[in-house]
């Protein structure tokens, strides 16, 4: 049974012991995180840069299981932290209130009782009798009906109240003008207890889970209690979140941040890394160690569970886990941003710090993108690749992967022949959020004139242009570049408030998505591949199903544009493709920079949409990759460009 904390114990209750305790483990906290931070930087760093012996690589092995049990001690011991602190915070007002209840009982000669009943002298005179009005004992009422409640009624039915005020009583105000003064300390200390037991009921299960098993494993499994530990502090110390302005912009956010003590700043840090880690507005350093902490505990969450979606989402993270800890010393430092498991996931990963940086992109992937060991492979690799592309020509460059909504699940070669099924919904619902991350990013860079760009690749060009169309645009950006863009839903580069000298445009010629017709053409193309299906079986040979979607593609085009001369001149418009017109078009009005045509379609043996995927990446087209660095890094007047479609 637990036992009941009493006035007396609250009265001693040194809080200053909680407070030295809290700073014990903040202390240890802060040198296992120092220490970890030693050991891959000073340790394995040095020798993965230095050796590549099997003896060096079997040291490494070692150093990074010794770095890793340092982050879970720091992990653990913050928590510890975190939960003595609130403590030390939380009793202070009640302890606070109770003794300024004692003093004022001492000031007037009134006596309090173990049980915290006060009883109070005689005073004044019965108008009746002119006699002296009695004194008595009142018990404090703590301010809930809940069982146990001695404060309601007298114990017993027999009592402490003066006669005449208890249960059943004719609720008479009592004369003796020591009595309301009484009841009010009473209620006061009731009220104090209250609180305390209160806290207790929710710090003690919660201190009482933070112990860690045996053994010097830090394991998926020693990670998935820490993440249940994390929820224990966070459901405990719940008091933190309030002054956590989620409802605030990003600029009031970062002023928010910035008048915490680094002692406050860790706190948060310890119980709330999902929070802190995803908030924008949040500088790039602390988003960044907030990040990995709650990365390690997301990857023991959903080591525990046996979904495929968690499985999928666990080699997304593990990969990511994996580069933060083996970066190229020759690419620029990685920033993880952004991670979390809701939807299809989130993640966002900057190359380059891009608080320092002058130049800042954000690229949101498109199509079939989700946390998973493909988007941990190629989408930070194109990030990567556009820091360095970038760097080339300013050094003060960053390029960041927004992978911060979910895009449709389906890949681009499916969306060429599935268009219909996709709507700009998910687009719409990124690009609020988008923009709310792009205003972190301006409140948070330190240059005085930062150039930002918005990078759209496939969907996520749909996405960006939402997001420039709402109200004052896409917050902070200089320069939009789309990429494989199957339209914006704009109908002019104007439209999108960076001004049309201000956008631009890469689309290969073999990429099919960049020339996908609009609604009502689609209709006769939906024909057009029938009849490349009867073309591709009266072929009949191993060319048969590229040259049957060849002739079903001309076809295809051949009745759409009947089909659109019958319903009208708009809809058989070759500048307007799925999402409004075509970016790429003269009649768009955007800088169509130069890319290499790509590998064409089936043709080129490298399936249905190759050319699509390699905008980024110079080793497949220097051009485009170069263009988007140069773009990137404010020097677009240096770009190579080629006439709209």
């Amino acid at each position: 049974m637990t036992s009941v904390l009493t006035w007396q114990q609250l009265r001693d209750l040194k809080l200053s012991e909680l407070d030295d305790a809290a700073d014990g483990w903040a202390k240890v906290s802060y040198h296992a995180d120092a220490a970890a931070e030693r050991v891959d930087a000073e340790m394995a760093g040095s020798l993965a840069k230095t050796q590549e012996s099997e003896s060096a690589k079997a040291a490494i092995r070692r150093l990074n299981r010794l770095s890793r049990n340092f982050h879970y001690i720091h992990t653990e011991c913050g928590l510890i932290r975190t939960l003595v602190n609130g403590l030390f915070t939380e009793l202070a007002a009640p302890q606070r209130r109770l003794k300024e209840a004692l003093e004022d009982a001492t000031a007037l000669s009134y006596t309090v009782h173990e049980d915290g009943s006060i009883g109070y002298p005689a005073a004044g005179k019965n108008d009746l009798t002119g006699e002296e009005i009695p004194g008595g004992t009142v018990v404090g009422n703590n301010g809930t009906l809940a069982s146990g409640n001695k404060g309601l009624y007298a114990p017993g039915g027999k009592g402490l109240y003066t006669p005449g005020s208890g249960p059943g009583g004719p609720g008479l105000i009592n004369p003796n003008p020591n009595n309301a003064k009484a009841q009010d300390i009473a209620d006061h200390i009731a009220h104090a207890l209250r609180e305390v037991r209160e806290i207790d009921e929710r710090y003690r299960p919660a201190l009482s889970k933070l112990k860690a098993g045996p053994g010097l494993a830090v394991d998926a499994k020693t990670w998935a209690d820490a993440a249940a530990d994390a929820q224990a502090v966070r459901s405990a110390a719940d008091y933190l979140t309030d002054d956590i302005p989620l409802d605030k912009s990003p600029v009031s956010r970062k002023e928010w941040w910035d008048h915490l003590t680094q002692e406050q700043r860790e706190e948060y840090l310890a119980a709330y890394p999902n929070v802190i880690g995803n908030l924008d507005g949040i500088p790039a350093m602390a988003r960044d160690k907030a990040n990995r902490e709650n990365l390690q505990l997301l990857i023991g969450k959903l080591s525990g569970q046996h979904d495929e979606g968690s499985k999928t989402m666990l080699d997304g993270l593990k990969s990511i886990d994996y580069q933060l800890r083996h970066q190229d010393p020759g690419s620029p430092p990685m920033y993880l941003l952004g991670v979390g498991d809701e939807g299809n996931g989130r993640a966002i990963v900057s190359y380059g710090n891009p608080d320092a940086s002058k130049n800042v992109s954000a690229y949101v992937p498109g199509l079939g993108t989700a946390l998973d060991a493909d988007f941990a492979k190629n989408d930070l690799k194109r990030a990567q690749d556009t820091a360095i592309d970038a760097q080339n020509f300013d050094p003060s460059s960053a390029s960041i992967v927004w992978l911060g909504y979910d895009a449709p699940q389906m890949p681009a070669s499916e969306f060429v022949h599935n268009a219909d099924v996709v709507s700009m919904d998910d687009a719409k619902a990124g690009a609020t959020t988008y923009n709310q991350f792009m205003a972190g990013i301006s409140a948070t860079n330190e240059q005085s004139d930062p150039h930002i760009t918005a990078i759209g690749h496939s969907y996520g060009s749909l996405t960006v242009g939402q997001a420039a169309q709402q109200h004052g645009g896409i917050p902070g950006a200089d320069d939009i570049i789309l990429v494989g863009s199957p339209g914006t839903g704009a109908d002019h580069a104007e439209d999108l408030n960076v001004g049309k000298d201000h956008v631009f445009v890469g689309a290969a010629a073999n990429d099919p998505v960049t020339m996908l017709p609009n609604h009502r053409t689609a209709g006769g193309m939906l024909i057009g591949s029938g009849l490349g299906a009867v073309a591709g079986t009266v072929l009949g040979h191993e060319s048969g199903s590229y040259l049957g979607d060849l002739v079903g593609g001309a076809a295809g085009a051949a009745v759409g544009g009947v089909v659109g001369h019958k319903v009208g001149d708009s809809a058989a418009d070759p500048d307007k493709i799925w999402f409004g017109t075509n970016p790429a078009s003269k009649e768009f009005g955007a800088h169509r920079f130069f890319v290499n045509d790509g590998p064409r379609p089936f043709i080129d043996g490298q399936g249905p949409t190759p050319a699509h995927s390699n905008y980024f990446n110079p080793e497949k087209d220097l051009a485009s990759a170069t263009n988007i660095g140069k773009i990137v890094a404010g020097e677009s007047d240096r770009i190579k460009m080629e006439r709209g479609r």
